[in-house]
């Protein structure tokens, strides 16, 4: 079993430092925000796209250091991500944690620094956030796009 130390790596530390798209955005089509009753940890993003991809993304990260580290990959590689891919890397996410999946590949690879949390169930709600946020935004574009009311969001 991984000790709660081993989690903490130089590498992870440096990812939850470096997080990109930190400001909010002015116009987003698309506004959600997810929080850890837990850990109180709290990410709220914004989100843009042109048809099926992602064209611009900020983000508010208020969390600990393995919800900042989801949140940091997350925000250098949204922009020109699909839908169909975002919910891939966040079932992908859940997988790894949850079920013992294998981590997220190609410029995703960054996110099996967090392979560690399987063994901490109280820490994967934070970890977890940022994908939650920006599948309820998409869902937002998606039913607006469709003409379909919002609040009708599958819970994930």
């Amino acid at each position: 079993m991984t000790r709660p130390e081993d989690i903490y790596s130089q590498q992870l530390l440096e990812l939850a430092a470096s997080m990109p798209r930190t400001r909010r955005l002015s116009e987003p089509q698309a506004t959600a925000k997810a929080h850890s009753k837990l850990c109180g940890s709290q990410v709220e993003i914004d989100l843009v796209m042109d048809g099926d991809v992602v064209t611009d993304y900020g983000q508010t990260v208020r969390a600990c250091l393995l919800g900042q580290t989801a949140a940091s990959v997350m925000g250098r590689e949204i922009v020109g991500s699909t839908a169909e891919e975002l919910r891939s890397i966040g079932a992908a996410m859940r997988k790894m944690l949850k079920e013992n999946g294998p981590a997220p590949a190609g410029k995703w690879s960054d996110l099996a620094l967090l392979e560690a949390v399987r063994d901490y169930r109280a820490r994967q709600p934070s970890t977890l956030l940022v994908f939650d946020a920006v599948e309820d935004a998409l869902h937002q574009i998606e039913a607006e796009r469709d003409g379909v009311a919002a609040d009708a969001a599958p819970s994930a």
